[in-house]
């Protein structure tokens, strides 16, 4: 696949992304924030305002370059993705909690990924007119992200079983999409790859295992429950690199493929880095039920989950 075509197919595979979301979705799942607004408010703060700080942190720290530190900031404006349910679901996190951050923070990022990515973009390249995110591309961004949720939500209300069984596959083929984009785009640009991986590839790993870490422990400070921080830590962690890819690649966002390397290179990194953090919190999980702060349940009653 050549490098001009994976271009071209990112917002086809960042659909199928959000289609994978949408059929996991249900109004329950909003209503459920709205009942439980406490271990939601603190994986959303953590998500939307200590991760820009702390990516906005390494920049300076690295000296990156400026369009790389414009993409380090679209990396931390980006929202988690599927994969992280995929992921609470191997190492026994809270799902439904995971579900239930995936819509709100989808939704929210529309308003605040432009803000961040304009705000570097002004911070570290300049009044330059021709980069950035202005109106009429931010309204295809909603259109990429909103439209296969809401055709994924409906098909999800309409025809609930279906819905049920492809949610997993749509998730796994999530994962092969993004696997494929990114191998058929580096094929084209794997001189500037190499040219920029020994620039990154520290601050995004950095930057992976920090939010990891971050998304665990803030909720465990505030004595929220393990399997909560665990979905925490995953919905954190693990950020929809195909958003970003897609923003930073795309010829109608910023076609800017150097701003589009950091999501790239944290994008395969982050499925060994959430494994290894999984096994590491699986063996820290408590050997009896647990007491602290009360959590979201499947089914939106208040929940006590035992360990593990």
């Amino acid at each position: 696949m050549s490098s001009g075509l994976s271009i071209a197919l990112f917002p086809v595979a960042l659909g199928i992304v959000m289609l994978g979301i949408g059929l996991s979705l249900t109004t329950e799942d909003f209503r459920r924030v709205l009942r439980h607004p406490r271990v939601v408010a603190i994986c959303l703060g953590c998500q939307m305002l200590v991760l820009p700080a702390i990516a906005l942190g390494l920049v300076v720290a690295f000296d990156l370059r400026p369009e790389l530190a414009v993409g380090m900031m679209l990396l931390a404006a980006s929202p988690g993705g599927s994969t992280a349910g995929l992921y609470s679901h191997l190492f026994k996190g809270n799902v439904a909690l995971n579900v239930s951050l995936t819509a709100v923070n989808s939704v929210l990022a529309l308003f605040t990924l432009p803000v961040i990515v304009n705000l570097a973009v002004a911070g570290f390249v300049g009044s330059d007119d021709s980069i950035g995110l202005q109106f009429g591309k931010v309204l295809q961004v909603f259109a990429l992200v909103l439209i296969p949720i809401a055709i994924g939500m409906f098909v999800r209300s309409r025809y609930t079983a279906f819905a049920l069984r492809m949610e997993r596959p749509v998730k796994i083929l999530s994962v092969v999409v993004l696997v494929v984009m990114i191998v058929g785009a580096l094929t084209g640009i794997k001189d500037d790859v190499l040219d920029t991986l020994g620039e990154i590839i520290l601050i995004v790993l950095v930057f992976n295992v920090i939010s990891l870490a971050i998304g665990y422990l803030a909720p465990r400070l505030l004595r929220i429950g393990h399997r909560e921080s665990v979905a925490s830590s995953f919905e954190i962690g693990l950020h929809n690199a195909t958003l970003a890819i897609t923003v930073g690649m795309s010829p109608a966002l910023l076609d800017n493929s150097t701003m589009a390397m950091p999501s790239v290179v944290y994008g395969t990194l982050m499925f060994f880095t959430a494994a290894a953090f999984g096994l590491v919190a699986a063996r820290r999980a408590p050997a009896g039920p647990e007491t602290p702060a009360a959590a979201p349940g499947p089914a939106g009653r208040t929940t006590r989950h035992p360990a593990g």
